[in-house]
């Protein structure tokens, strides 16, 4: 009986002494508030202009680094061409100004171009597409991915490297984005490589040059 009392006390006073600090519902004080939970209401930042000793000139508003651009800021090519970043084919995959794809790949194809495209297709490609292109990567196989793309198939080989471009960083179907995953150009010279997975298995002896067609001879 005693331990109830006394369990009956204890709560009476917790009661009175919580009640005596919040107090009543929209009772107007001068006190500041008791925050059991601040959450985001008192947080540390910067205001701008205000002095800040954690940079060497002590000012807490500081400039862009050199050699970055705003988003939406225009900027000049050196053909005099004016666009803002985010609107560049080789960033979109598009014509500016359009929803046209461009037609081919924006970079120059070289073999140390293909050679990167290669290491990068055998990470972020090959698991479901296979190392050939032909839509039987592990996925497939063990039955994670039952349907993947052939990318030899006449649909795709007929797209432009735009679309393909905006394929591989948005995600297309059941095939997710990669591009939050490798950079813009890491993406071209995946297409390039692409472009000569293709024409090694759907390439004929008429695309050769005269000095290609004699040297495969020897």
């Amino acid at each position: 009986m005693r331990i109830i009392i006394s369990i009956l006390i204890i709560g009476a006073a917790l009661g009175a002494v919580g009640f005596g600090m919040l107090g009543l519902q929209g009772k107007l004080s001068r006190k500041p508030p008791l925050e059991l939970f601040p959450d985001m209401d008192r947080q540390a930042k910067l205001r701008p202009q205000e002095p800040n000793k954690f940079f060497a000139n002590g000012v807490s508003s500081q400039l862009a680094p050199q050699g970055t651009i705003a988003r939406g800021e225009p900027i000049q090519t050196a053909a005099g061409e004016v666009y803002r970043f985010e609107d560049s084919p080789v960033n979109t995959g598009r014509v500016t100004g359009t929803t046209n794809f461009i037609e081919n790949n924006p970079l120059a194809i070289n073999e140390t171009l293909l050679q990167h495209g290669r290491e990068r297709f055998d990470i972020y490609c090959a698991p479901c597409h296979g190392r050939l292109g032909d839509g039987n990567g592990i996925t497939k196989k063990i039955g994670v991915m039952p349907t993947v793309a052939n990318l030899h198939d006449k649909r795709i080989v007929q797209q432009m490297d735009g679309e393909i471009f905006n394929t591989v960083t948005h995600g297309k179907g059941v095939m997710g984005a990669v591009g939050p995953l490798i950079g813009v150009e890491d993406r071209w010279a995946v297409i390039a490589y692409l472009r000569a997975l293709q024409l090694s298995q759907l390439g004929a002896l008429e695309d050769l040059t005269p000095e290609q067609t004699a040297a495969l001879k020897k």
